[in-house]
């Protein structure tokens, strides 16, 4: 891990790794045997990374959610499904880089697959905007949702974007309402459904790719109605207070499946997503198969009784 991508919490995890790296390049040097020196270090950086992420608080579970290194849609589509082909554009105003989506097949089962993308430097995160969608990415995802629906295919969406985009051009293209039609039309769709939340979902601009079925989130991912950051702004004007706001949000993957909103949280490595990202997306194909087999077992109609019922369920009515 460079010191680029590394946090103030993985500091002893990254000195461990600093004396790994140098005993391995004096040995090189001077032609030395390290291996016993070498597997202490390696047990000890074990035992420290799993202790470590084991004991995040909140905000540290959102800094690993937004980790640079952390697998993205286009990862997990090249890892974990095969044949896949993009389909692009809302056949109204352009073409969103910020979702992709298109057919694929997931261990032979043929699939739509939708989900936000950011990109991995400066030039990708422009192309991408920052994994924040514009109203035409939403109206391209509901497109290939309704493809999916006529061909009797399921639909599964990975969610990973700080939110939808706020600029002036999205609002006036509609950034609400096609997020508003999203959750009406995917409420209704007459196939399976599953997301699955691979980093940071933040507010209508995740939840518009999550009415679904069947919500998975990554053990180190989080799902809120707004960021850490947004929300200490609004309600104590300082930033300073995200930490205090990342708790009193709910966000992390445990405390939403407590909630009952999520359905299962997927394990990861010790170390986060980033620090096995084969291991992660193996784990995140073999849950998804196993709920796509489940789901394929009801009848339409039950299946949209069923998720009624589940979005009916969320939350506390206080009635006058």
């Amino acid at each position: 891990m460079s010191s680029a991508a590394h946090f103030g919490f993985e500091r002893d995890i990254v000195e461990i790794e600093s004396q790994i790296a140098r005993l391995r390049e004096m040995a090189g040097k001077r032609g030395l045997d390290v291996a016993d020196e070498l597997r202490v270090l390696s047990a000890k950086l074990d035992v420290l990374r799993e202790e470590t992420y084991r004991n995040l608080d909140p905000m540290e579970q959102v800094q690993v959610a937004r980790h640079p290194r952390r697998p993205y849609t286009l990862d997990y589509i090249g890892a974990v499904f095969t044949d896949w082909f993009e389909l692009k554009g809302d056949r109204r105003f352009r073409n969103d880089e910020a979702i992709v989506g298109g057919w694929a097949r997931l261990e032979g089962r043929s699939v739509m697959v939708i989900g936000h993308q950011k990109g991995r430097d400066m030039k990708d995160n422009l192309k991408r905007n920052f994994g924040m969608p514009h109203p035409e990415g939403y109206r391209k995802a509901l497109r290939l949702m309704r493809m999916a629906e006529k061909f009797g295919k399921p639909v599964v969406t990975l969610i990973d974007t700080p939110g939808a985009y706020p600029g002036f051009g999205a609002e006036e293209r509609g950034q609400a309402e096609a997020i508003a039609t999203n959750l009406r039309e995917m409420s209704r769709l007459r196939v399976p459904t599953i997301s699955v939340v691979i980093g940071e979902g933040g507010s209508g601009g995740a939840l518009a790719l999550g009415v679904t079925d069947r919500i998975l989130l990554l053990e180190h991912s989080v799902y809120s109605v707004i960021s850490p950051e947004g929300c200490a702004a609004i309600l104590w004007r300082s930033a300073e207070k995200r930490s205090e706001a990342a708790r009193a949000l709910r966000l992390t993957s445990s405390d939403l499946f407590a909630l009952g909103v999520a359905d299962e949280v997927i394990d990861e490595p010790a170390g986060g997503a980033h620090a096995d990202p084969k291991a992660t997306m193996s784990s995140v194909a073999e849950t998804v198969v196993r709920h796509l087999d489940d789901l394929d077992t009801r009848e339409v109609d039950t299946l949209l009784t069923e998720r009624w019922a589940k979005y009916e369920a969320m939350g506390a009515w206080i009635e006058p």
